[in-house]
């Protein structure tokens, strides 16, 4: 069967790969539908994301159907349509063992440090299977984006007279927003560009957005918006090291920021602002299992709306030519989907 293939940066190719054998005891074989895109994507492609180790087969956001369980597995049977936790963890170091697992000692990420679902069928742990009879696969594929926003949410747990400001309207941004409205805080969206305040808006009901110059005046214009009090929670979504130092003057008084971009460039920061503001800092990485449980619920129940998420679509075939496309703002691209069966 074919998959595709990054084999360096900006580099794709179609190669074959072999069809999965007979699952394993907690295994299961799972049919790919659609792969949904992501800006660890893009940074793999562009060579950007320091996780990312080539020859990969990408994709880790992803809708399937279950084809073939081995022996042992109860939670899931042929015929499920699923949502994957693509985060493959170890179950024995000190972080599984207090229940981290998102960032496992040894962690490995489908499409990242492992072959993902840019390919017909694959082999993975069937605890590893979030399944809704209900949603399609469109929005089985959207769970692990919203999974990113939903964990940083939960890093910084707003409350609903606190303010939260996004910087980075991208999907992970987005995803953010999801959950701040959820926790009933004000939520502000900030952004260079005007197209993606235009889409947080029109498409995702927020009422309050900064189109940021870059400057000084930023900090200055949210200052006036929240009278003074800055940022109860700020998280940026960027993945810019310029963007994630910048954040900084953003957190008010005993604020808390979240980075939950990655970036290998290196961060200077100066500290008497920090200390002043006796600030918290929190990183956040991917997500808990518990986390795609309660979108999937929250999904079913009609409290998210995944409507506005897919602005893209491409067929198996046409994604080596079409993927450089979605790298451009010119395209307005929030979320691509990969339609590989």
């Amino acid at each position: 069967m074919k998959a595709i293939q990054l084999v360096e940066p900006k580099q794709f190719r179609v190669i074959d790969v072999p069809e999965p054998p007979p699952p394993g005891p907690g295994e299961a074989v799972v049919r790919v539908y659609r792969v949904g895109v992501c800006g660890t994507d893009f940074s793999g492609y562009l060579g950007k994301m320091p996780f990312f180790s080539y020859p990969r087969i990408p994709g880790h956001e992803l809708g399937v159907e279950v084809v073939a369980v081995g022996p042992g597995v109860t939670s899931v049977k042929p015929g499920d349509r699923a949502s994957v936790e693509p985060y493959i963890n170890c179950q024995t170091c000190y972080s599984c063992a207090r229940g981290h697992t998102n960032c496992c000692e040894h962690h490995q990420t489908l499409g990242v440090h492992c072959d993902g679902g840019l390919r017909p069928r694959f082999t993975v742990p069937a605890r590893k299977l979030h399944v809704s009879a209900r949603l399609t696969f469109e929005q089985l594929a959207l769970v692990e984006t919203l999974g990113i926003g939903l964990h940083a949410i939960n890093r910084a747990n707003p409350k609903p007279d606190e303010t939260v400001l996004v910087i980075g309207a991208g999907p992970i941004g987005l995803s953010v927003i999801e959950f701040a409205k959820l926790a009933g805080s004000r939520v502000v969206v900030m952004d260079l560009n005007e197209r993606r305040l235009d889409f947080a808006r029109e498409r995702m009901g927020v009422a309050e957005t900064i189109a940021a110059k870059g400057t000084e005046a930023d900090v200055k214009t949210f200052a006036d918006l929240t009278g003074g009090r800055l940022g109860n929670v700020v998280v940026d979504a960027t993945g810019s090291a310029r963007s994630m130092v910048a954040a900084i003057p953003f957190v008010g008084f005993a604020g808390r920021l979240v980075w939950v971009g990655i970036t290998q460039d290196p961060l200077s920061l100066t500290q008497p602002l920090m200390h002043r503001r006796e600030m918290t800092f929190l990183a956040s990485r991917n997500a808990l299992g518990a986390e795609f449980t309660r979108i999937i619920r929250l999904i079913e129940g009609g409290m998210l709306d995944t409507r506005p998420w897919i602005t893209h679509t491409a067929a198996f075939d046409a994604v080596v030519g079409e993927f450089p496309s979605w790298l451009k703002p010119e395209t307005g691209v929030v979320k691509a989907m990969v339609e590989v069966s």
